[in-house]
């Protein structure tokens, strides 16, 4: 069954198909916070779970505060925070999915599952190893299933819709040619 695994019919360059999936996973990032919005607030109507309120950044803010501190020796006001965190979301959003458009390329099978697969594997090096692995979030037996499960379907929702993006871009690039 390769019906799950599309073929490319023929090869595109590596810089169109890396900039296919930046822009691809730009969106996926909106469509993600967008999808976590909505989790959270059936989870609160359905299930009457309480939002907590955060005892600190999240991983976001973190890696944001740190690469200022580090590479410009500036301190986030919190005014900043609520922008660059936001804002390294969206540029790791779109670097993973560049990195995505480019192994389309290289290894069409990347594509089995329009980009779930690898919207899994981001979750899992991303959230589940990386960020406990370099303190910016908590260690992944301090969070409830909830929560990876929520982490998993958010970041299906990414690869999915990085992949469903990145097609249409393709398609649109390559009509008349």
């Amino acid at each position: 069954m390769r019906a799950s695994c599309p073929r490319i019919n023929k090869p595109r360059s590596i810089p169109a198909s890396a900039l296919a999936g930046a822009l691809g996973g730009l969106a996926a990032s909106w469509v993600m916070n967008k999808f976590q919005s909505l989790w959270a607030t059936v989870s609160k109507e359905v299930f009457n779970h309480k939002e907590k309120k955060s005892s600190g950044d999240d991983a976001t803010v973190k890696t944001a505060k740190a690469i200022s501190q580090h590479l410009l020796a500036h301190r986030l006001t919190e005014a900043e925070k609520k922008w660059m965190g936001p804002a390294v979301h969206y540029a790791f959003g779109a670097l993973v999915g560049a990195a995505y458009g480019v192994l389309t390329e290289v290894a069409p099978v990347a594509q089995c599952g329009y980009g779930t697969a690898y919207g899994a594997a981001v979750w899992l090096a991303a959230d589940e190893i990386a960020v406990p692995a370099f303190g910016l979030g908590k260690p992944r037996s301090k969070n409830p299933p909830s929560a990876h499960i929520q982490g998993l379907a958010s970041h299906l929702v990414y690869g999915l819709t990085t992949d469903l993006t990145r097609r249409a871009i393709h398609r649109v690039a390559t009509r008349g040619k």
